[in-house]
């Protein structure tokens, strides 16, 4: 066995075998008791943030790598994923896991997916099955809350089911000489199942199909398998977004009860509600909007002592008046957790008598909604703002290029309504620009991270994909966008002020690791980032700006959306960085998002608007909720994204032969991921088709390199590619590289020429161990 690593920093001495003492280190470095404390308390916790808690730089910080490493060694540190540490033995507080077992007594035990094959299995507890989608089974992947009984043994409560079993298979019928197989849909797996001619009978080539494993087959091959449903044929142009629903484990449908609560809900009176109908509210939307969650308007403040201010209301649908605390809808909503968009379709959180129908904020409909008006300064920083429950009629439903237009003095796009903006540009447009760029002000002083999104949108008519186009980034986008930060805001700060608890939508600081990667990459690019700079978002806001109008723009962009922490739910306010703000939450979107629908209710308990409010049920729960929609949202980006995938493999599947200009935007040790530039669509170049030479992957440099003449392909670089395989049944694209590698770069490293290293390999077969081979005489 290995002996632990001394660190090489002589401010920590080496930690002795377990059990044994170790010295204290000198202040700012904790030493080995209150490390494990911390991580204990933590549950885990990556080398930044370990250092960010203790304040540790420089030496220190090196020196806390060398103690992890030391700790990690004598077995009292385990790690947990790829850069994550916690206590051996110990288990996080929430986790995805594995049904494992079943006991003689049916008791369920689970392990941790990832860094859970050194703990032991943990018993599931009962009872909540139902509730959290039915009751698991063996081969389930699940969310759980790991809590310590009095007993002090462990028990792993469930929180949320992950999608579908790991022993079902969604995948398509394939015949072959007699013989029917299900390959899978999913291209990183390799599995296929057998199906016995008799059940393939009724089978065709090309069905989609859900199997489940029924036995083994031979020693190498197949496993037999048995079709549990046909969900239809990989042709139907709608296969794309039911594979992504499938696969994703997305809840489909509603239940009869939810489906009847819909049906029985009355159109909204004044009773307990404000009388707003004379404000000349406008939904501003895409031009395929089918529900309309908000509705703007804006007038200059009438009070003298704020001259030059402006009052902007932000209308937002009354979800909460519908979908009642502990009913069936709320039960749909809550495992939903957020609708669900796809090109040809759309699986919402709620059904479509309220999502498209009494929820929606309809022009000319009187509507129920939960209303905010914000009064902002002449420097366009926010003074106050007031909440409203009140009844609503919009005098217009305008879409984003309708409104812009009318703002430019140009028509709309073909097919667009041109003259539906006119008679609302003075009376209602203009105000609303003039608030804008008045808000615009603030949002300037506050910094906000401007990194440019690059969204697709896939046309698709009657079943065929007519286009796939870049969506145009307008004024409009950011007047709807600002107005809803600000009312989300408002909606924090009333709930903090009141000490009700609620779901904050937070994004963390870059993680140091992420950081320092993108330090090393802009260096490849003589691009200046002081590596003791600290992640603003103004710093990262100036690198953007001072790289625009460079050749490397595009990637760069790239690259700081990929340092960013992903945005999720919490019921701890963790700020939200991208924004730059302080207090976040989500009240803008209730028809599609159940973490809006929960602010809408903590609003009404606060504000004392009406008895159905937030319930102490909804307050005990509120934990296991954030947790819950933020699996879900990411549920649902993983589903839309692989659909698109899907269809845009679909649109290129005829264009097999054809070149293209891309980017690379992916480096791997396998080969090169390149984004075309004409449909956004990202496919891969195997390293193995790179030529002759051998090429290694530098993550430093973030390229490729050739390993005998120093050539690389690096991340950013503009290349020419061949499409050699479009599979939509997967939405896999294979790529081939036109363009030649750049040359060597004279400031790297100089290549070490011969045969690439290798482990060495022992020979096969020879004596018995133990055994010694004598002296030839």
């Amino acid at each position: 066995m290995a002996k632990p690593r001394s660190p090489k920093s002589s401010k920590f001495p080496a930690a002795s075998p377990k059990g044994g003492k170790v010295a204290k280190p000198p202040a700012g470095l904790p030493d080995r008791e209150t490390l494990l404390a911390f991580l204990r308390d933590a549950g885990e916790s990556g080398k930044a943030d370990i250092a960010r808690h203790f304040g540790l730089k420089g030496a220190d910080r090196r020196a806390l790598r060398e103690m992890l490493r030391a700790l990690e060694a004598d077995g009292s540190l385990g790690k947990r994923g790829r850069r994550g540490f916690a206590e051996a033995g110990s288990l996080p507080p929430v986790g995805v896991v594995d049904v494992v077992e079943r006991d003689a007594d049916g008791d369920l035990y689970v392990r941790l997916t990832k860094g859970g094959e050194d703990l032991p299995q943990v018993r599931l507890a009962p009872g909540k099955g139902e509730a959290a989608g039915g009751a698991p089974g063996l081969g389930d992947r699940l969310l759980v809350r790991f809590e310590q009984l009095e007993s002090g043994e462990t028990e792993a409560r469930l929180i949320k089911r992950l999608g579908q079993s790991a022993h079902k298979l969604l995948g398509v019928i394939r015949k072959h000489r007699r013989e029917t197989r299900v390959e899978p849909v999913d291209r990183k797996s390799k599995e296929s199942l057998l199906i016995d001619n008799q059940a393939a009978e009724g089978l065709k080539e090309g069905d989609l199909v859900l199997a489940q494993v029924s036995g083994a087959g031979a020693r190498y091959g197949p496993k037999f398998g048995k079709i549990l449903e046909v969900l239809g044929s990989e042709d139907d142009p709608r296969a794309a977004s039911l594979i992504a629903i499938h696969s994703h484990g997305i809840p489909t449908g509603f239940s009869e009860e939810a489906e009847a609560e819909a049906s029985a809900a009355q159109p909204p009176t004044l009773e307990g509600r404000d009388d707003l109908r004379d404000l000349p509210f406008v939904t501003i939307d895409p031009v395929d909007a089918r529900d309309h969650d908000d509705a703007v308007y804006a007038h200059p403040d009438p009070d003298a002592g704020n001259a030059g201010g402006w009052v902007v209301w932000v209308a937002i649908a009354d979800v909460a008046a519908y979908v009642r605390p502990g009913s069936a809808l709320d039960r749909d909503a809550r495992e939903k957790g957020n609708s669900v968009y796809f090109p040809d379709r759309v699986e919402p959180m709620l059904p479509e008598t309220l999502s498209n129908g009494l929820c929606s904020l309809r022009e000319g409909e009187n509507r129920a909604t939960l209303a905010v008006r914000m009064v902002f300064d002449a420097t366009g920083r926010k003074k106050s703002h007031k909440f409203v429950r009140g009844l609503m009629r919009s005098a217009a439903k305008l879409s984003y290029e309708q409104a812009q237009a009318a703002i430019d003095g140009v028509a709309p796009p073909d097919g667009q309504d041109a003259d539906k903006a006119g008679p609302l540009l003075d009376p209602i447009l203009k105000p609303l620009w003039t608030a804008f760029r008045l808000m615009g002000k603030g949002r300037e002083a506050r910094s906000p991270l401007a990194i440019e999104s690059d969204e697709r949108r896939i046309v698709i008519r009657e079943g065929e994909i007519q286009s796939i186009t870049r969506r145009a980034s307008l004024e409009a986008h950011k007047l709807i966008e600002e107005m809803m930060i600000q009312a989300n805001v408002s909606a924090a700060e009333t709930l903090e002020a009141k000490r009700l608890p609620l779901i904050y939508r937070v994004h963390d600081t870059p993680s140091q690791e992420k950081v320092m990667s993108l330090v090393e990459f802009l260096q490849t690019l003589e691009v200046k980032w002081s590596k003791g700079e600290a992640p603003t978002t103004a710093r990262f806001n100036k690198l953007l700006d001072d790289t625009r109008e460079s050749p490397h723009a595009a990637i760069i962009n790239e690259v700081v959306l990929r340092t960013q922490m992903q945005a999720h739910y919490s019921s701890d306010n963790l700020g939200h960085f991208g924004l730059n703000l302080a207090r976040y939450a989500h009240f803008t979107s209730p028809i599609r998002r159940y973490a809006d629908l929960i602010v809408h209710r903590a609003l009404i308990r606060a504000l004392n608007l009406g008895t159905d409010g937030l319930t102490d049920q909804d307050i005990s729960q509120i934990k296991d909720t954030a947790e819950v929609i933020t699996h879900a949202e990411r549920r649902a980006m993983a589903a839309e994204r692989d659909a698109t995938d899907r269809y845009i493999a679909a649109f290129l599947a005829d264009r097999v032969g054809a070149t293209f200009t891309g980017r690379i935007t992916g480096v791997t040790r396998f080969g090169l991921f390149v984004k075309l530039d004409e449909t956004g669509a990202d496919g891969l170049v195997p390293v193995s088709t790179l030529g002759e030479e051998y090429f290694v992957h530098d993550d430093r440099m973030h390229a490729l390199v050739g390993e005998r003449t120093g050539k690389r392909f690096p991340l950013g670089l503009a290349v020419e590619v061949k499409l050699r395989e479009a599979t939509p049944v997967t939405g896999g694209l294979l790529f081939e590289m036109l363009t030649d590698a750049l040359p060597v770069d004279p400031k790297a490293p100089r290549p070490r020429l011969g045969v690439r290293a290798r482990a060495p390999v022992k020979p096969r077969g020879g004596l018995p161990k133990g055994v010694r081979r004598g002296k030839r005489k």
